[in-house]
């Protein structure tokens, strides 16, 4: 099931030290894949659900040592032994992904952020263990920008998740939607009303102040690691700042960063300090 991706932030770019690329390449090579599962094509549910039970039970064969058929379980394999990486994070990452297969609403923010405690933090967490960088302080500031990343993603594709699935799927607040004076209706319709605008303003708020506690570990990792944090947090900003611009209205100007938005950012991720 291929599937091209717009990333927002880069992937194992130039940036990682070298010695780094090819497990993180496998990293997302995993959750990528175990992502499109979930969500991409036109497969059933169950089928969805078959397949991450798959690689439920590929995990299953790196946990008893036993040789996997497959390459990227493999590879996946020598990568956990070699780094010593926690098998959990995998199984975190499946978990959110069957989530996404039967669950299409959020009640309310605490279990938004249970979703992106397993379908984000596992990947900065992974990050932080192959650089051997796991200090208790490392990991909350590491969950805290990766929930950020995922909560402005969400905040980009309402559009796009409205059309995923039957029925579609919301990840803003029912509750945020209620305070507001909106529904899901608003989302249907594509509104642009002042409500609209207040809701989105402080979603956005949110998951800036989420990127602002974490963004001190940008500072902490040293080398190329810690540039290419800096980078990642100054594109999440960069998002939050053009859906501000166009007061949430993410239906008719879905944020992007373009080549240039990127060559505005690289200054301030390679000099500050």
């Amino acid at each position: 099931m291929p599937v091209n991706h717009y990333e927002n932030f880069p992937v194992a770019s130039w940036l990682l030290p070298s010695r780094l690329r090819k497990p993180i390449e496998t990293i997302y090579a995993f959750a990528r894949s175990a992502d499109d599962f979930a969500d991409e094509g036109s497969l059933s549910n169950v089928e969805r659900i078959d397949l991450l039970n798959g690689y439920e039970h590929e995990l299953d064969l790196i946990e008893a040592g036993t040789r996997s058929a497959t390459p990227l379980f493999i590879e996946l394999a020598n990568t956990i032994g070699e780094h010593q990486l926690p098998l959990q994070l995998f199984r975190d990452l499946l978990s959110a992904f069957r989530q996404d297969v039967s669950k299409a609403r959020y009640a309310n923010f605490d279990e938004l952020m249970d979703y992106c405690r397993r379908s984000a933090d596992p990947i900065g967490r992974l990050l932080l263990h192959l650089n051997q960088q796991t200090t208790p302080q490392n990991l909350i500031r590491s969950d805290a920008i990766c929930s950020a990343l995922q909560l402005i993603n969400h905040w980009q594709d309402i559009a796009v998740d409205w059309h995923k699935n039957d029925g579609g799927r919301v990840y803003l607040p029912l509750d945020d939607l209620t305070n507001f004076g909106l529904s899901e209706r608003d989302i249907a319709n594509q509104v642009r009303s002042p409500s609209w605008g207040k809701m989105m303003a402080f979603e956005c708020d949110r998951a800036r102040k989420l990127m602002e506690f974490g963004a001190p570990l940008g500072r902490v990792l040293s080398g190329r690691m810690g540039t290419e944090l800096r980078m990642i947090i100054a594109g999440g900003g960069a998002i939050l700042d053009k859906i501000d611009a166009v007061d949430g209205d993410v239906f008719r100007h879905r944020p992007r960063l373009s080549k240039w938005d990127w060559l505005k950012i690289a200054p301030r991720a390679l000099f500050s300090i």
